[in-house]
């Protein structure tokens, strides 16, 4: 057998046809089971990419808070920008609601339209999420229009 492989080596033959479609064939069932595993991976790290900005981005609101030309213990104004101006490093992803009349405040991080993460800060007595008491202050979410749907 292996005298027979050598030989078939050393010729100027080519490869036959169902050689080719069985490489072509192996090639097709890799493909397949990597690529599902990818899209996975790839969503995991959207995920955390976004609970990451949005990690980063309570810190400086939370100064902007303490801050007393802010207005006085108040969300009022709080947006990207003054995030920003409170801490550089915040991701410009990063959207801004301010809630309740500025005793409360959404972060909300959408790095795809199905992997993202949001944070509700501040005095959240009485706010509701989509007609439903806010009992988690965190959590994941497709769009930062989340944040939209609390009132």
């Amino acid at each position: 057998m292996i005298r027979r492989i050598k030989t078939r080596l050393g010729s100027e033959q080519g490869f036959t046809l169902i050689e080719l479609l069985v490489v072509i064939i192996i090639l097709g069932i890799l493909v397949a089971i990597a690529v599902p595993s990818y899209l996975s991976f790839r969503g995991n790290a959207q995920d955390a990419a976004a609970k990451a900005n949005v990690r980063s981005a309570i810190p400086a609101a939370e100064a902007f808070y303490q801050d007393a030309a802010a207005g006085n213990g108040s969300y009022t104004g709080l947006t990207n920008a003054t995030l920003a101006s409170e801490a550089p490093g915040v991701s410009p992803n990063v959207a801004v609601t301010v809630l309740g009349s500025g005793k409360a405040y959404c972060l909300a991080d959408s790095e795809d339209p199905n992997h993202g993460a949001y944070y509700v800060g501040g005095d959240t007595t009485g706010l509701t999420m989509n007609g439903a008491t806010i009992s988690s202050v965190t959590g994941s979410a497709g769009p930062a229009a989340v944040c939209g749907g609390i009132s």
